[in-house]
């Protein structure tokens, strides 16, 4: 990597850190919080070789000013030994645009609740239809901490890295090696916890529940064997494995304990004495985005709470997991979130509603103008009325008008924030998540891996179709 280039983009940061012998130094930290979101927008939108010196040099940065990325699988763990009372729920938030704006918005209510146990995270598909490489994402979450003064560890995540059934039916070893390809890069990227997801490939039509789970947790086996041979020294990834697809039928114990046994029994085999998962996400009667009515509303939906309790108690108690995983949440009510915390859920994730927000907030005409994009280029069904069409596509757009959207003026730009800022804030109340630092400290040791210059220059690749993909 250049060193010209890193010390013509550290400019951005007007004096506050230098560059000797190849080492960081900060000199004025203060300046560098002020500074540090021109150099997440130089990570964001400058060229090719300009914008990964960036997400690098971010990365140097943060482990400068004690910005950590960390796993949570420690944590999860005394969870799973009743070390730590399951009296809040993690919230694991996906940031579909202006990544750094929201995420400055959480760390500044972190900082005033003494709040420790959150997750960023980022699926597979929104990986590809935002345009946000893993590194690109990781700069903008710690780029955050730094501009709010939050130190400490930072918890991101690969949320459902995900088989696709049609690729993996025509060609199985390549879709499973895309993952593999996927989790190194992020990993590399400081994404310390990863949830995979083959739940996609769960066979419903084989007699015995454990057959019907055969092929998920053997994939998941062979994934986490791949990953505890790849993780940094002195780091175990937090893992999360799925035993139902979001939006099909209700999970069972039954489904939990074949895809467990299942599970341990094949990565023994493959990787002896290697640590397992510290989480498993279940199906209780949600769908990712909601179920959109003809006319663009949603439909209410019915969680069945006591399935996330049940089935968390089996996790801990037969299994010594942290508990179970609620996805698909956010456009839920919001008395449902209370409930997490009383079902002991262990973790929820959280998405389309933040995006929601942020089309609620955007120019009429920009909004226009990103649905003619998903018009001309995705094909609406059959079934499908406009609204609805429009409603379920629109994320497809988020990364093509990336640029525009970064372009707003700065007022604009902090009016979304603060709508994000006030929910947040609910959320954050409801799922209990104040006070959550000191577990945090107790159980997780801080371990600041250097990025590898050339981790941060990837080879140029065709995007993926993500369509048939899960967020």
């Amino acid at each position: 990597m250049q060193i010209e280039k890193q010390k013509e983009l550290l400019a951005l940061l007007d004096g506050s850190v230098t560059l000797q012998n190849d080492k960081i130094q900060i000199l004025d930290a203060d300046k560098v919080r002020a500074n540090i979101q021109r150099l997440v927008e130089a990570a964001v939108l400058e060229e090719t070789a300009l914008r990964h010196t960036a997400c690098y040099l971010i990365r140097r940065i943060d482990l400068a000013m004690d910005v950590v990325p960390s796993s949570i699988h420690d944590l999860y763990m005394a969870h799973g030994r009743g070390d730590i009372p399951n009296d809040y729920t993690t919230p694991a938030i996906n940031l579909r645009g202006l990544p750094f704006y929201a995420a400055s918005a959480i760390f500044r209510i972190a900082n005033e609740i003494d709040a420790g146990s959150f997750i960023f995270e980022i699926a597979r598909s929104e990986i590809g239809y935002t345009e946000q490489s893993p590194a690109e994402y990781t700069a903008n979450i710690l780029g955050a901490a730094i501009a709010e003064g939050y130190t400490g560890p930072v918890f991101i995540q690969g949320d459902h890295f995900q088989t696709s059934p049609a690729r993996y039916a025509k060609n199985p070893e390549k879709e499973v090696q895309a993952i593999k390809d996927l989790t190194a890069e992020a990993i590399k990227a400081g994404f310390y916890n990863i949830d995979i997801d083959s739940s996609t490939l769960v066979d419903l039509s084989k007699e015995s529940i454990a057959e019907q789970q055969k092929l998920n947790y053997g994939i998941a086996a062979a994934i986490s064997a791949f990953i505890r041979d790849i993780e940094p020294e002195g780091i175990t990834v937090s893992i999360g494995g799925e035993i139902g697809e979001v939006g099909g039928h209700n999970s069972t114990e039954e489904e939990l304990r074949a895809y467990l046994d299942g599970y341990n029994a094949e990565l023994e085999k493959i990787m002896p004495g290697a640590a397992g998962m510290s989480k498993i996400s279940i199906q209780t009667g949600t769908s990712h985005g909601g179920v959109v009515l003809p006319d663009g509303s949603l439909a209410e939906v019915t969680i069945d709470f006591d399935i996330l309790h049940d089935l968390g108690v089996v996790g801990r108690e037969s299994y010594g997991i942290g508990g179970t995983v609620q996805h698909g949440a956010s456009t839920l009510p919001e008395d449902a979130f209370d409930k997490f915390v009383t079902a002991e859920a262990l973790e929820v994730h959280l998405a389309t509603n933040f995006q929601n927000i942020m089309f609620d907030h955007l120019p009429k005409e920009m909004v226009e103008e990103m649905y003619a994009y998903v018009d001309k280029h995705y094909e609406r069904k059959p079934s499908q009325t406009i609204e609805q069409f429009h409603y379920k596509n629109r994320k497809r757009a988020i990364g093509a008008y990336k640029k525009q959207i970064w372009g707003l003026p700065e007022a604009k730009k902090q009016e979304i924030a603060q709508a994000w800022e006030k929910q947040f804030r609910n959320l954050f109340a409801r799922l209990s998540v104040a006070d959550t630092k000191k577990y945090v400290e107790k159980y997780i040791t801080l371990v600041k891996t250097e990025p590898k210059p050339e981790d941060y220059f990837p080879k140029d690749v065709q995007a993926e179709d993500v369509s048939d993909l899960a967020d």
